[in-house]
């Protein structure tokens, strides 16, 4: 079932991908390997090697020019009856170009295929356990499981059938080889799954839609790494979020001075951490839900290449922010009546003692009290955020990192800019939530907004902005740079 021609000299097939080079999920032999061992692996020669690849290079060398180039790589991509789009093609050439000068002379391509193939051969030796010179199905599938990929027995006998060309059961590295020779990424088996996941879908006549969260991924992996992110983001910003809410609920002209006296007096320095109990409890259910939804969102928004565009973002970090807000509201406003608690004439209440207090003496309902204003902000900050966040980091990636993978510096910059734009953006909405959760009557948001504005102006509005930027800053920074992290050490980029 595998898609291709055959050249006389190669039985080589390839096909479309847009994984990123990662090192997740990378099998490899310890001990060096050889050339020796590949021609081995291959009964070939040196010369008959030498043949082979000179006879690949003229395939897609059409016009016999000495050089390749991208149209010529995806003309020849495209004779093997494989889509190849411009992208998968320019990926190649960038990955067989050592000289950057936009041509792939015959030197080039063989130093990208020497390697390619010691590449290839390390894992296909890491895979087959038994060491007998091929790939059953049964250590195929116990090395995709070890990388997080579950496949039922049907997937696992079209995964085998797909590359075991002489269908004999078995894959061979000859086998083994050709299906992944013009594979232009890191070969790992989270990506050598999503590959035919491609191709075998263009096989069958579907649309092929690579999600960013495989639906074979574990799910509570993207859990843990954004509630991991989500929990040392704000317990390292937590001074600055108790001031940011003790300022926006005071209607006099307070200052940021007399707002840290304040809270000094009424607990010392642990006084500035209180509500980050609750704070850790909420923001890891929170954040993990937003980023599992929007990765699950970004594949619904996508094109047919799993490409997603500002407006797909934007629509799906929304959602993903209205839903992780909706799911844990209640706690966000016990939070804010923990901070902005007059400690002076009486004692803070226990968590729990504060939350029965609200449900007996005011409702049910007053745990969502602010939950319009909060809605109204959240879509457009998580979609903002998300958006500019991703946004940034393609651009930076494309013009300033020359399809290098982001480092932290630039991890850090992104979030910072896309944080700092999202919290402005919705700042009024967050005064108004902050001030419905935190009064003990039944003011309706149109009401805050006109008591807001009729005593305090526009000014009113952006009472703690400073400490909110302050805070917003290295918290998103924080966020994304721990989730990136994550990310890799759970093996999902």
């Amino acid at each position: 079932m595998a898609t291709g021609v055959e050249n006389p000299n190669t039985s080589t097939s390839a096909g479309e991908s847009t994984e990123a080079r990662s090192g997740s999920n990378s099998v490899k032999k310890p001990e060096p390997v050889t050339l020796e061992h590949v021609l081995l692996a291959l009964q070939e020669t040196e010369e008959e090697r030498e043949l082979r690849l000179r006879g690949l290079f003229g395939f897609f060398d059409s016009n016999n020019v000495g050089y390749l180039d991208s149209a010529g790589i995806e003309k020849g991509l495209s004779a093997m009856l494989i889509p190849a789009d411009y992208k998968f093609a320019k990926e190649l050439l960038e990955v067989c170009d050592a000289n950057h000068d936009g041509r792939v002379d015959y030197q080039e391509f063989r130093k990208y295929m020497d390697d390619k193939e010691l590449e290839l051969y390390m894992i296909f030796q890491a895979i087959d356990v038994e060491h007998n010179g091929s790939i059953q199905p049964e250590e195929l599938w116990d090395a995709l499981v070890k990388a997080g990929i579950e496949l039922d027995d049907d997937e696992l006998a079209h995964f085998v059938e797909h590359v075991d060309k002489d269908n004999d059961g078995i894959i061979t590295f000859e086998e083994w080889r050709d299906f992944l020779l013009l594979y232009p990424h890191e070969v790992t088996m989270e990506n050598i799954y999503r590959y035919w996941e491609r191709l075998y879908l263009v096989d069958i006549g579907e649309q092929a839609v690579i999600p960013q969260v495989s639906k074979h991924a574990n799910p509570t992996k993207y859990l843990i790494a954004g509630g991991v992110a989500g929990v040392a983001s704000r317990t390292l910003t937590a001074p600055l979020d108790r001031l940011k809410v003790v300022l926006q609920v005071q209607t006099s002209n307070a200052s940021i001075g007399s707002a840290i006296r304040g809270i000094w007096s009424q607990g010392g320095f642990l006084g500035f951490y209180r509500g980050n109990g609750i704070n850790v409890l909420k923001v890891g259910p929170e954040s993990a839900v937003k980023f599992y939804t929007f990765e699950m969102l970004k594949s619904f928004f996508g094109d047919g290449d799993g490409d997603i565009g500002p407006i797909g973002l934007l629509c799906a970090g929304g959602l993903a922010g209205a839903v992780a807000q909706t799911a844990i509201y209640p706690m966000d406003l016990v939070k804010t009546r923990l901070q902005t608690y007059d400690g002076n004439s009486r004692g803070v209440p226990s968590l729990g003692k504060l939350t029965k207090d609200i449900l007996v003496q005011e409702g049910p309902r007053a745990l969502y009290k602010g939950l319009v204003p909060s809605l109204l902000g959240i879509i457009p900050y998580a979609g903002i955020d998300l958006a500019a966040y991703e946004t940034l980091k393609v651009i930076s990636k494309k013009h300033i990192l020359h399809n290098e993978e982001p480092g932290p510096l630039t991890q850090i910059s992104c979030g910072t800019v896309s944080g700092a734009l999202g919290a402005t953006c919705v700042y009024p909405l967050q005064v108004v939530r902050t001030r419905m959760q935190a009064e003990r009557g039944n003011s309706s948001m149109h009401d805050m907004f006109g008591r807001t504005y009729k005593h305090e102006g526009v000014r009113g509005f952006y009472k703690g902005l400073f400490p909110n930027l302050l805070k917003v800053v290295p918290a998103a920074s924080i966020t994304y740079l721990v989730y990136e992290a994550m990310k890799k050490s759970l093996n999902l980029n």
